[in-house]
């Protein structure tokens, strides 16, 4: 793990991306693009992580494409180039909805294009007052509906307000974008990491299985009706009931002490500490 386009770092369960371009507002480039992507799939498999943070350096979480480095460069090219950068884009939003472990968003500053979809595609956001986000899309000639924000934001915020901001492009500041439910807190910026990492802490400490199946079925069953949902959720309950972190947390009860889920991983062996 280590990317030339981004800070990383891991401690005690927790590993911390930051994109590492100030000057630049943290926009992104075609290598950054391809490094993300392939972070967030390696982490999967990471036994030392429980838990991301998804951070930016400076005034900016991420101002989205980089206007010379990305967008200049592709005016004019082939067809085939300009679809394996938009699938490239797509690719990353969903190796982070794919990667089985809870994503706490840090929101720096300005969030916008796909800045504010890696935003939205973090299981949790927390802000600072300065973390103004919007999908610029169609302020610059281009739909909406990019890197997969049609499908996420309904899901957070309700059709209305995503038709609002994908629609429109305008920026919102953090409380309107707490108001809707976009960010899950807002804090003083000077308190944004370390909110942050003890959110993401304490999600490293929880049950592994148990909270890659609630990410899984979070996004599956918005394609279920009521009935199928209530049978994949009958189904999944009763396997996590079979993992050793449900033994843990009976045991940790009746033995009146703290529960230890860091000792078994998804597939319920031993994890090495």
């Amino acid at each position: 793990m280590q990317p030339r386009t981004f800070h990383y770092e891991e401690a005690d369960g927790v590993a911390v991306v930051r994109l590492e371009r100030p000057e630049r507002l943290n926009a992104l480039t075609f290598e950054s693009y391809a490094e993300l992507r392939d972070t967030f799939r390696a982490l999967g498999d990471r036994e030392s992580v429980r838990s991301v943070v998804l951070t930016g350096t400076g005034r900016a979480f991420c101002s989205g494409g980089d206007v010379q480095d990305i967008i200049g460069a592709l005016m004019g090219v082939d067809d085939a180039t300009l679809l394996a950068f938009t699938r490239m884009t797509c690719d990353l939003i969903g190796a982070m909805r794919r990667l089985e472990k809870p994503i706490v968003g840090a929101l720096n500053g300005t969030t916008c294009g796909a800045g504010a979809v890696m935003a939205t595609a973090c299981d949790l956001r927390i802000a600072a007052p300065s973390a103004k986000i919007a999908f610029l899309f169609t302020q610059v000639g281009l739909s909406g509906a990019d890197m997969g924000a049609a499908w996420l934001l309904p899901r957070i915020v309700g059709h209305g307000h995503a038709s609002e901001l994908l629609m429109l492009g305008n920026f919102i500041d953090a409380a309107r974008a707490a108001e809707i439910g976009l960010y899950n807190r807002v804090v003083e910026e000077e308190q944004l990491l370390q909110e942050a990492h003890a959110l993401a802490a304490r999600l490293a400490d929880g049950p592994s299985l148990g909270l890659a199946v609630t990410k899984r079925m979070l996004d599956a069953e918005w394609a279920l009706d009521r009935d199928e949902a209530l049978s994949l959720e009958g189904w999944i309950q009763a396997e996590c009931m079979k993992h050793p972190d449900y033994l843990e947390a009976y045991n940790a009860f009746m033995e009146k002490r703290p529960k230890d889920f860091r000792r078994h991983g998804v597939d319920g062996k031993e994890v090495a500490r």
